[in-house]
């Protein structure tokens, strides 16, 4: 008796849809965050407040903003050390 071979089929392949992410146009290029965001919402949060969406971006640009002037006040000052008054100032 002869046996009949069959081939194994392939499976067929799955039709993916192709779905087309939009990248958000931002005009301004964001920085790097220098901060724990689920801290500061959770400080918030204990003093009693909502947190607005742009919140934390408005907060990242103030310490970007703390951390220039304390460096230019730390090389006026001749040091390449920045120290916790350069941030008083």
């Amino acid at each position: 008796m002869a046996r009949k071979t069959t081939a194994k089929k392939k499976p067929a392949a799955r039709k993916t849809t192709a779905k087309r992410k939009t990248a958000k146009k931002t005009t301004t290029k964001s920085k790097e965050a220098l901060y724990v965001a689920s801290k500061v919402k959770s400080q918030i949060k204990t003093d009693g407040m909502n947190m607005a969406g742009d919140a934390l971006e408005g907060l990242n640009n103030q310490i970007y903003w703390l951390i220039q002037q304390a460096t230019e006040r730390a090389a006026l000052n001749g040091r390449k050390t920045v120290r916790s008054h350069d941030f008083l100032a």
